[in-house]
């Protein structure tokens, strides 16, 4: 008898299922992480964080969005599994370093139960190389794009992933429900890409509403929150310091004098869940 055992953790209520390859011996396949991921007849997650991987001194972490693909970075999830690194006594640093399908961040811890933390993104990239748009050259800021039935004016910006920011007076979940599809799936991005609607309040503030491809709706988005505030501060609508709020709860984002990016926030552990038998079956 093979039992798998996961642990669960969220961040804003972006929830993970962390699967631990040095504690189980099965090898997760696509289906199977379809299966995991269904919230009525599976265990129920945004996604599942396979690792750690350890290799030459680094350790790896590749994560998974629902439907089976591979994520090349998550902001909420680097978090995460940087809780469960350190309770699961892996790390004993205040800070180190992750590895992505995106390359390396910096994490630093807070607290001494891991609990909340500090995340170096990196900078964003605005360019249509950067996140493989088709039908664009250089920069895209403020562009004006058709979706659905109407045009919007867009920032793409990859943090390691592709993101498409469409900058609005008036948001909402209904709004991200109707216009997500359309945007993920756009002909000009055939790689997909996760959307945020994105509010600004003031010079300190903003309010998103996230989309993500490979999972839709999403309560909070660590990578589509530091987005968010690197398109709003490339159009000059916010200063280094933003709050940016979602329905699961507010990351802050800060912004070095050479335009590095930092997010820090919570981890909250849910719990350990063992498979039945015969799950998979």
């Amino acid at each position: 008898m093979v039992l798998v055992t996961l642990k669960k953790y969220h961040g804003l209520g972006n929830d993970y299922l962390i699967y631990d390859p040095n504690q189980n011996r099965e090898l997760l396949q696509e289906r199977q992480i379809q299966l995991l991921c269904r919230r009525n007849t599976g265990v129920g997650a945004d996604g599942i964080l396979s690792g750690p991987v350890l290799e030459n001194e680094k350790i790896k972490v590749r994560i998974f969005n629902p439907d089976g693909s591979e994520a090349e970075r998550s902001g909420n999830g680097i978090r995460i599994f940087s809780k469960y690194l350190k309770d699961a006594g892996y790390v004993k640093e205040k800070c180190y370093e992750l590895w992505t399908k995106a390359g390396p961040v910096q994490v630093e811890f807070l607290d001494e139960d891991a609990s909340r933390m500090k995340v170096d993104m990196g900078y964003a990239a605005f360019g249509a190389d950067s996140i493989h748009a088709v039908g664009f050259e250089g920069d895209m800021i403020n562009e004006s794009v058709f979706f659905c039935d109407n045009f919007y004016n867009i920032t793409c910006v990859s943090m390691g992933n592709p993101n498409c920011v469409v900058m609005m007076e008036e948001i909402s979940k209904n709004k991200a429900l109707h216009l997500g599809p359309y945007v993920e799936n756009s002909k000009y991005f055939p790689n997909r890409i996760n959307m945020q609607l994105c509010h600004v309040v003031d010079r300190e503030n903003i309010q998103i509403e996230i989309y993500e491809r490979g999972a839709g709706y999403t309560y909070a988005s660590g990578t589509g929150a530091c987005a968010a505030a690197s398109a709003a501060h490339k159009l000059g609508l916010v200063g280094n310091r933003v709050q940016v709020h979602m329905q699961g709860g507010d990351l802050l984002v800060e912004f070095a004098e050479d335009d590095r990016v930092f997010m820090t926030g919570p981890v909250v552990y849910i719990g350990s869940i063992t498979l039945a038998e015969n799950f998979f079956a």
